[in-house]
């Protein structure tokens, strides 16, 4: 297995250095590969932050991209990636909301947006 960081990633996804992004490939490619979720907030922060992408282009972008690869959380990531694409959250928040919702997990947050949408899944 190999654990890849958010460089190799978007370098992956965005394929700008031709050296690089054929690296990349090869390491995602080869069935092997494996993510965290922090290296995925990574990742999502880049694209929003510096890229200056659309939270929907970016959780449609990793929902793909982690088709690729595994993780052993991949359920709680996965959730959290559709959660960033629909709510006005940080990610992070978005990973809380996931684990919640997953792993039964109860969250303690000050943070009024994340209690909100916690309430709402819990009245579902």
């Amino acid at each position: 297995m190999t654990m890849l960081d958010a460089n190799i990633i978007l370098r992956y996804l965005f394929d700008d250095n031709e050296e690089m992004a054929g690296k990349a490939a090869e390491y995602i490619e080869d069935g092997n590969a494996v993510v965290s979720i922090e290296v995925i907030a990574e990742v999502i922060y880049v694209l929003k932050g510096v890229y200056s992408l659309e939270r929907t282009d970016i959780s449609r972008t990793i929902t793909e991209f982690l088709k690729l690869v595994g993780c052993s959380d991949m359920n709680v990531l996965s959730l959290a990636v559709q959660t960033f694409g629909i709510e006005n959250l940080d990610f992070v928040d978005c990973v809380l909301f996931a684990y919640h919702k997953e792993r039964n997990m109860e969250i303690a947050t000050f943070d009024k947006k994340l209690l909100k949408l916690l309430k709402t899944a819990d009245s579902e």
